[in-house]
C-alpha cells in the first residue's frame, strides 16, 4: 500500500476520500484554486498546494498542474473523485507516466466507455442490450434529423463524451430538433471540448437504475448490486436509494451480471458503475433493460451502496489501486435493510431549480447519527461559487425498510437550515413525504409530473412564518428591554396607548400585516381573521420556540441585510419590514425588463433591438455552473436596448434585455 495520496479534486468527495485515507493511515495531499484557499477539504488535508485561478480549466481540470503538485508534494497516488479528471484517460496516463497510482480505471477502460457511441457498440458486440438509435460517426445536421425520424419521436440527443445531463435535450417532434441539436452540440463542446453527439429513443416511463461493479487486477469482477437515480430535475439526480424499489432477484442477477461483463469486456479495474435505463411501463422485468452508459469513477451516490453493504468503497479502490485483490466474492456480499440520498443543492426549484450562488449566511446540517450520514464540503460562512457544481451536502439515512429510511431522512432533513442563498431543502422533504414516492411509483418524470406539490410558489409565505417573523420582532424588543429603557418592555403595560400595533411586511405576495395586541403574559397576533394567543422564548443557540394557541413551534429568524428570513422546516420565507419611502421609491420599476437569473456568461443573443418579442420566446443563453439556461421574454413587447454580447460575464440581476410598449 502507497503512504500519501494527493486528492484532484474539492469539496464533498474530496473530505469523503481523506476520512478514509487518514482511517488507513495515509499522508493526504489536497489541491485547490484560488477562491477554495479556506475550503474545508483544504484544512483536512495533510498539506495542500495551489493549483491554479478559480476557473476549471486553470486549476482542477489542469493535468499539468495537478501533476507537478502530486510531484511537489510528495505524493505516490492520486484519487480523481468524480468529476473534473476522473474519468480522462490523458490524465491516468500522465500518471503513469509520472510514477503515480491512479486510483481508477487503465486508461484504456476509460477511453472504451468514455465516448457513448463507442461504447454501446462495444456493447452490443458482448450482447448487453442498448436502447435503439444512432450511433454513428456521421454528425452533419440533416442526416441526425432523418436518423431522428427513423428512430421515431419522442427521441433524446445526447453529447457522445458527455455526463451529467449536459449536452442532453429530448425533442418531441421535427419541428424542435434543429434548435436542440444546436443547443446539444454548444453545450458539449463546451462542458466536454467534443461537440459529437448521439441520438437514442426516448422510453416513455423511464427508470434509471444502475448497478455498482468492482474488479481487481487478478481477474476478479463482482456487482455490489444496484441503486435507483429516477429522481432527476434537468437530467441530473436529486435523490437516489438502494435497493431499487421492487426489484426481482433474477432482474437483479441479471442486470448485475450483465455489469460484470461490460466490465471484464474492456479490462476493468477498481469502482464503476453500469447505468441503464428501464422501461416500467409493464413492471420491472428482466428482459427490459437497456445498457446507457458506464461511468469509470465512483459516483456521487456511493453512500447508499456503502450504507446497505456495510462497506466503504473508497477502502476497495484504494486497496485495489495498490494491486490487492478484491475483499469479497459475490456470494459474500448481501443487502442489509434500505438507503436513501438526498442531494441538497444551492438551487431554486420554484424557477426552473436554477442554481443559486452566494455566502451562506446560515447552514445548520442535520446532526450525524447511527443511520444518518451527512457528507458536506462547505459550512457556514462559505461561498458556494458559480465556477463550480452547487452542491452544498449529501444527507443518507438508513432503515430496514424504505418506508422507515424515508421518513428519517425526512426527519434530519426538517432540523437544517439554509440560508443567504435559495436551496431545494424543502423540495427534497415534499418529495421524500409525498405518497407517490412512498408508494414507489416513480420514473424520471415524476418531478415533472407532481411539480405543483413539491414546489410551492415563490410567492406563497404562510401564516405561521409571518406570526414567527412578528415573534422574532417581539423578542428582540424584549432583549433590548433588559438592558434599556422599561419603557420599552413589552409586557402589556403602557401609559397612553392602546396596547396594540400594527407590524406590516413586505413578502414576495404582497404586503402582510400582523395586529399584535399585548397582554400581561404574551401577546395575541390577529393575521385576516384569524387570531391566536402566542408567545415566544429566545434559545441559548439563537432559534426561537414559539407557542402559538398551543403548538410549540421550533424555527430560526435571521437578518439578512434589511431583510427577515425564517427558516422553518425546511423552507426560508424572506420578510421585509415594510417601509413606505423604499415602496414609492420602487412603484415605478419596469417589470417588462429581462434580468440574469444568476451570475454567468452570454453565450449568444438571438434577438436584436428594434424586435417585437412574444412572451415565452427565447431572447438570450446564459451559461453557468456548467450548463446553459435559455432566457426567455416575460411578456409580449419590443426589445429597446441589448446592453450585453455572446462572450460577456453578467451577474445575477443584470438587465439582459430591455423593453418598451407590447408589440402591436
Amino acid at each position: 500500500m502507497f503512504s500519501s495520496l494527493l486528492v484532484a479534486n474539492r469539496g464533498e468527495i474530496a473530505c469523503r476520500v481523506m476520512r478514509t485515507a487518514h482511517r488507513m493511515g495515509l499522508r493526504t495531499i489536497a489541491v485547490y484554486s484560488d477562491v477554495d484557499a479556506h475550503a474545508p477539504h483544504v484544512a483536512m488535508a495533510d498539506h495542500a498546494v495551489r493549483i491554479g485561478p478559480a476557473a476549471p480549466r486553470e486549476s482542477y481540470l489542469n493535468i499539468e498542474a495537478v501533476i507537478a503538485a502530486a510531484k511537489a508534494s510528495g505524493a505516490e497516488a492520486v484519487h480523481p473523485g468524480y468529476g473534473f479528471l476522473s474519468e480522462n484517460a490523458a490524465f491516468a496516463d500522465a500518471c503513469a507516466k509520472a510514477g503515480l497510482v491512479f486510483v481508477g480505471p487503465p486508461a484504456s477502460a476509460i477511453r472504451a466507455m468514455g465516448l457513448k457511441d463507442a461504447a454501446k457498440a462495444l456493447m452490443a458486440k458482448a450482447k448487453v442490450p442498448i436502447v435503439p438509435g444512432y450511433h454513428g460517426d456521421n454528425q452533419q445536421d440533416d442526416h441526425l434529423a432523418r436518423e431522428a425520424e427513423r428512430i421515431g419521436y419522442p427521441v433524446l440527443i445526447k453529447a457522445v463524451a458527455g455526463g451529467g445531463g449536459k449536452g442532453m435535450r429530448r425533442v418531441d417532434d421535427a419541428g424542435e430538433f434543429a434548435a436542440a441539436l444546436q443547443g446539444a452540440k454548444r453545450e458539449a463542446q463546451s462542458a466536454f471540448g467534443d461537440a459529437r453527439v448521439l441520438v437514442e429513443k426516448y422510453v416513455e416511463r423511464p427508470r434509471h437504475i444502475e448497478i455498482q461493479v468492482f474488479a481487481d487486477s487478478h481477474g476478479n469482477a463482482v456487482y455490489l448490486f444496484e441503486r435507483d437515480c429516477s429522481l432527476q430535475r434537468r437530467h441530473q439526480k436529486v435523490i437516489e436509494e438502494a435497493p431499487a424499489p421492487g426489484m426481482p432477484a433474477n432482474m437483479r442477477r441479471a442486470m448485475g451480471e450483465a455489469a460484470v461483463a461490460c466490465a471484464k469486456a474492456i479490462g476493468y479495474q477498481g469502482a464503476g458503475t453500469v447505468e441503464f435505463i428501464v422501461d416500467a411501463s409493464r413492471g420491472l422485468k428482466s428482459d427490459a433493460f437497456y445498457f446507457m452508459e458506464m461511468n469509470t469513477r465512483l459516483q456521487v451516490e456511493h453512500p447508499v451502496t456503502e450504507m446497505i453493504t456495510g462497506l466503504d468503497l473508497v477502502e476497495w479502490q484504494l486497496r485495489v489501486a495498490a494491486g490487492e485483490k478484491l475483499p469479497l466474492k459475490q456470494s459474500e456480499l448481501k443487502i442489509h435493510g434500505h438507503a436513501v440520498e438526498a442531494r441538497l443543492y444551492a438551487e431554486d426549484p420554484a424557477n426552473g431549480f436554477l442554481p443559486s450562488s452566494g455566502r451562506l449566511v446560515r447552514l445548520k446540517l442535520p446532526e450525524s447519527a447511527p443511520h444518518i450520514r451527512v457528507d458536506a464540503g462547505v459550512v457556514e460562512g462559505g461561498e458556494v461559487s458559480t465556477f463550480y457544481d452547487p452542491m452544498i451536502a449529501k444527507v443518507i439515512g438508513w432503515d430496514e425498510t424504505r418506508a422507515g429510511a424515508l421518513s428519517l431522512l425526512a426527519d434530519a432533513l426538517e432540523t437544517a437550515e439554509v440560508a443567504g442563498l435559495r436551496s431545494n431543502l424543502a423540495f427534497l422533504i415534499a418529495t421524500l413525504r409525498h405518497k407517490s414516492f412512498g408508494d414507489a411509483e416513480i420514473d424520471t418524470n415524476f418531478i415533472a409530473r407532481h411539480k405543483s406539490e413539491l414546489i410551492p410558489g415563490p410567492g406563497e409565505v404562510p401564516e405561521d412564518a409571518l406570526l414567527l417573523a412578528a415573534l422574532f420582532t417581539l423578542s428582540e424588543r424584549r432583549v433590548r428591554a433588559r438592558t434599556h429603557s422599561p419603557w420599552d418592555i413589552v409586557d402589556g403595560w403602557r401609559v397612553g396607548t392602546s396596547q396594540e400595533e400594527v407590524m406590516r411586511f413586505d413578502a414576495a405576495d404582497g404586503e402582510r400585516t400582523v395586529l399584535v395586541k399585548y397582554l400581561a403574559h404574551g401577546f395575541r397576533l390577529s393575521v385576516g381573521s384569524r387570531a391566536v394567543e402566542a408567545d415566544v422564548l429566545r434559545e441559548p443557540d439563537g432559534s426561537l420556540t414559539a407557542t402559538i394557541d398551543g403548538r410549540e413551534i421550533r424555527a430560526r429568524v435571521l437578518h439578512i441585510g434589511g431583510d427577515l428570513a425564517v427558516l422553518l422546516k425546511g423552507h426560508t420565507y424572506t420578510l421585509s419590514p415594510f417601509d413606505p419611502l423604499e415602496a414609492a421609491e420602487h412603484s415605478d420599476a419596469s417589470a417588462q425588463d429581462l434580468v440574469a437569473p444568476m451570475p454567468g456568461k452570454i453565450i449568444q443573443v438571438l434577438v436584436k433591438a428594434g424586435d417585437a418579442v412574444k412572451r415565452g420566446q427565447a431572447v438570450a443563453i446564459l451559461e453557468a455552473m456548467k450548463m446553459e439556461h435559455t432566457l426567455a421574454a416575460q411578456n409580449d413587447g419590443v426589445i429597446s436596448e441589448l446592453p450585453w454580447s455572446a462572450g460577456d460575464q453578467v451577474s445575477e440581476g443584470a438587465v439582459i434585455a430591455k423593453f418598451t410598449e407590447a408589440a402591436a
